[in-house]
């Protein structure tokens, strides 16, 4: 048989990365990523696998982000048993990571359930414990760059470096063929880095391929090329109009690799005094030990001397306890806070804009990808009130996008790369994008890759990898969310945003005749659909 590719995530959307390659003697996973966004996507985090974990023979993990290695603990849970092969930095880098994601899945189930206890509703559990976590590490084995490893049987695999973070590759696969032709190669992209990207060389791969699986987060847009010094001499502006409006700078951020770049600029900033001297506070236990792996990788790193001296610094300080985060909000002025999560979906940022999002004074300064449907998308789309944990909070910082420290590659970058692992005889695969950015990078590669290979998948779609082209399999297998739920705004969104309403409704009544008037009307609209 040839081999079937299955795309169980970042299929119509960025989050949930998870791809299955099926030959007659094995089955693998690319990646096993958590899905983020939208309430509707995030509950498939917690719905079962759409395949049989203790039937899958071993794990190709790209990287350690939690898009692409979430579910790995929920996966062991589950009964897998087999080996996770990822470069040494990705498994030190999950060492933490994970252990962070499944106390978060504890945390906000037991505050959940305490809600739901008062509420009359179902006690639910989390997605994993840190004890899975714990056993998921025990299965995890390192493989070397630009070496072949035995993964399966008639399987093995060759990582490149991707540029994209600390450990992270694009996977070449190599699948032994049963009627003797050559292997079949399979290219996993990854998650692509840009060119010049702080901390990271410039991403690699093979030429000369059977299938591309690329990824296309920025297909779309073309970043302005601008280089470190220039990148810096940007970051100063923003931060000096946050000082000179007085209040703090709020920073979401990826507590790996973004945060250490941040970092790196603000601190060499701060000491050429191009900016106003402040502390900085990294408010995210993760990230405090995730740079101290950054440390320890310093040598593999571009510019490890210099983050060296960063984490060094008397001006950034760690946050740790509750008690110390708590105490960040109580100071007065300018200063700088960075916290987990990059999107505003979780973590300690929710505490800090709930803290500040009302402030005129304050910044709030996004420093990559939004996902559709996450709080960090809907500040930048210009929301004027937000719920976050069930408040109701009005937006009068300054809100903002500074996406020079973006992880990905721009369209430009994805073509040139994709060009030059040509040529590409079966077909390519544009995965872990938006819509936007899938159609951007496939009418840009539309041209050089002949009708009928060129395929943007839909999550759970299933290939045949048969040698004249990539031929649909399994039609009448169901997916677990139609299309058009992926990547866009749910129910939830348009719940809150109804609430928002009915609140900003009542508040503007002119006097309490009018509030009781717009209750009325609501209570009617609600009695009608009921019958």
């Amino acid at each position: 048989m040839n081999p079937i590719l299955r795309f169980h995530g970042a299929a119509g959307g960025v989050t949930g990365s998870c791809y299955e390659v099926e030959t007659a003697t094995c089955r693998i996973l690319v990646d096993c990523g958590m899905f983020q966004g939208s309430k509707s996507e995030k509950e498939l985090n917690y719905g079962p696998f759409p395949f049989e974990p203790p039937a899958i023979d071993a794990v190709i993990l790209t990287h350690a982000h939690i898009d692409h290695s979430g579910l790995l603990p929920k996966l062991v849970r589950q009964g897998f048993d087999g080996p996770i092969h990822a470069t040494q930095a990705s498994i030190d880098l999950c060492s933490v990571m994970l252990p962070d994601s499944a106390h978060i899945q504890e945390t906000e189930v037991e505050n959940l359930n305490r809600r739901n206890a008062q509420r009359g509703r179902p006690q639910v559990t989390p997605i994993y414990t840190l004890r899975d976590a714990a056993t998921c590490m025990t299965l995890f084995r390192a493989v070397a760059f630009d070496s072949w490893t035995a993964v399966g049987q008639g399987i093995r695999a060759r990582y490149w470096n991707a540029g994209h973070l600390l450990g992270s590759a694009s996977v070449e696969l190599e699948i032994e063929q049963q009627d003797g032709d050559a292997p079949l190669r399979l290219l996993f992209s990854g998650d692509i880095g840009p060119g010049h990207k702080l901390l990271q060389a410039d991403p690699e791969g093979p030429a000369g391929i059977d299938y591309l699986v690329c990824e296309s987060t920025y297909g779309d847009r073309d970043r302005p090329v601008v280089t470190p010094d220039e990148r810096r001499a940007l970051l100063a502006d923003e931060v000096r109009k946050a000082a000179q409006a007085g209040g703090p700078l709020i920073i979401p951020s990826f507590a790996v690799e973004r945060t250490q770049e941040l970092l790196v600029d603000l601190f060499q900033l701060m000491r050429a005094g191009a900016v106003p001297k402040a502390a900085i506070f990294v408010d995210s236990p993760l990230a405090s030990r995730a740079s101290a792996i950054f440390e320890a990788h310093a040598g593999e790193i571009e510019g490890g001397d210099i983050l060296r001296q960063a984490l060094g610094s008397s001006d950034i300080r760690f946050s740790e306890s509750v008690e110390e985060s708590k105490a960040i909000n109580r100071l007065t002025g300018f200063f700088v806070v960075i916290a987990a999560s990059g999107m505003c979906d979780a973590g300690r940022i929710r505490h800090h804009l709930t803290a500040h999002l009302w402030r005129r004074d304050a910044t709030v300064m996004m420093a990559g990808y939004q996902a559709q449907g996450t709080l960090g998308r809907i500040l930048l789309d210009g929301a004027p009130r937000v719920r976050i944990q069930g408040e109701e909070i009005d937006v009068k910082a300054r809100i903002l996008l500074f996406d020079l420290y973006s992880g990905h590659a721009d369209a430009g970058e994805l073509v040139a790369w994709v060009k030059a692992r040509f040529p590409v005889r079966g077909g390519v695969f544009l995965t872990h994008g938006e819509p936007v950015g899938l159609e951007g990078l496939r009418s840009r590669l539309s041209g050089l890759i002949p009708d009928g290979r060129l395929v943007v998948p839909r999550i759970d779609d299933a290939f045949e990898l048969a040698t004249a082209g990539p031929r649909p399999f399994d039609l009448n297998r169901p997916h677990r969310l139609p299309p058009e739920k992926v990547a866009h705004l749910d129910w939830h969104n348009d719940l809150s945003k109804l609430l928002l309403d009915i609140s900003a409704a009542v508040d503007a009544a002119a006097d309490e005749r009018g509030r009781a008037a717009v209750i009325r009307r609501l209570r009617r609209a609600l009695e009608t659909r009921a019958k």
